[in-house]
């Protein structure tokens, strides 16, 4: 970690206690408004499918299906309740509607929080760098959706590469990845002999469609910025309105999450605003559409992410034209 950047510096012991207190009610408010929303969105597709009316309809539901990845991230860090087996229980039943088993996506995000953006050691980030044409592929998801399942058949196979996955949890994630495969194929068969395409137009068709507007959040939180361990600098807040945050489960506080990651999603705006306050200016932040303007002029051209200094901070904010670079030691 840099020298000068220490997360004790920035809050007090007894301060940060009261912020890492959980609730089972505020859980329940988020989840089951999330889970109602879909409900709503679910009976409406299926009494307009056939007509115009779906369309739009089939476009939020999508939506708020990928944005459940949101509250899977909360699960599996065990703040959204303080009953921890409905932390357990709902991650898992979110995991399987996200083909991203519980288990798995644990162990690859907490990777991700020990090493943020170190490339050999990031859960999230064992990748080859961006070009123009592979950013989009993924951001719009045939090259996203194909590497899910293609890691729950081949963890099913009893293959795990990933250098994150200890060999000690082996067996763990390929048991996981098992029972997801049995399942979902009981799913595809049940439909098959129902004649029923409840499954694909209820779930599969729109969150596979749709996934590139939780892309908006998921690319912006570090892409482009330092690959030093100091959350200041190597994690990006987002601005946005208050629908957005309600159904990302108020991730837009992303540096205050990276730097307190055990503070439960509906008190990050109060850790961001006390983090701001201690640093006597706003975190690292950008909005969706400018930060995808930003990353697109600079991948443009042939350029990938390997050809910016790992060291440097090349996706900001721009003021009257130029890049807006401020120090964050």
């Amino acid at each position: 970690m840099d020298a000068e950047f220490s997360r004790r510096k920035l809050l007090e012991r007894d301060h940060l206690r009261a912020l890492y207190e959980r609730s089972d009610a505020r859980g329940l408010v988020q989840a089951g408004s999330h889970f109602g929303a879909i409900a709503i969105t679910g009976y409406l597709l299926w009494q307009t499918w056939g007509t115009w009316m779906a369309v739009p309809v089939f476009m939020v539901h999508g939506i708020l299906i990928n944005f459940l990845y949101a509250g899977q991230h909360e699960l599996s860090h065990g703040t959204v309740f303080k009953t921890k087996w409905l932390n357990e229980w709902l991650g898992r039943l979110i995991g399987f509607v996200m083909i991203y088993p519980r288990d798995f996506d644990k162990i690859q995000h907490f990777a991700h929080h020990q090493y943020t953006q170190n490339w050999e050691k990031d859960g999230e980030l064992v990748r080859e760098p961006y070009t123009l044409s592979s950013y989009l592929l993924w951001f719009f998801g045939p090259t996203y959706w194909y590497s899910r399942i293609r890691r729950i058949i081949r963890f099913s196979r009893g293959i795990v590469t990933e250098p994150y996955v200890f060999k000690t949890q082996h067996d763990l994630v390929i048991k996981e990845a098992r029972i997801s495969l049995v399942a979902y194929v009981l799913i595809a068969a049940v439909s098959i002999y129902l004649q029923s395409w409840a499954a694909v137009i209820l779930w599969l068709a729109p969150m596979m469609t749709m996934k590139f507007v939780h892309q908006l959040q998921n690319t912006i939180e570090h892409l482009g910025l330092s690959h030093e361990d100091n959350t200041l600098i190597n994690t990006r807040s987002t601005d946005t309105n208050p629908l957005m945050k309600w159904i990302c489960w108020q991730m837009q506080y992303h540096t205050a999450h990276h730097t307190f990651p055990s503070v439960p999603f509906w008190k990050l705006k109060e850790l961001n605003d006390e983090i701001e306050s201690k640093l006597g200016h706003e975190v690292n932040r950008m909005g969706y559409i400018e930060f995808q303007i930003e990353l697109i002029r600079k991948l443009s051209g042939g350029k990938s992410e390997a050809d910016y200094p790992m060291n440097e901070v090349w996706i900001t904010r721009r003021a009257n034209g130029t890049l807006d670079r401020v120090a964050y030691d």
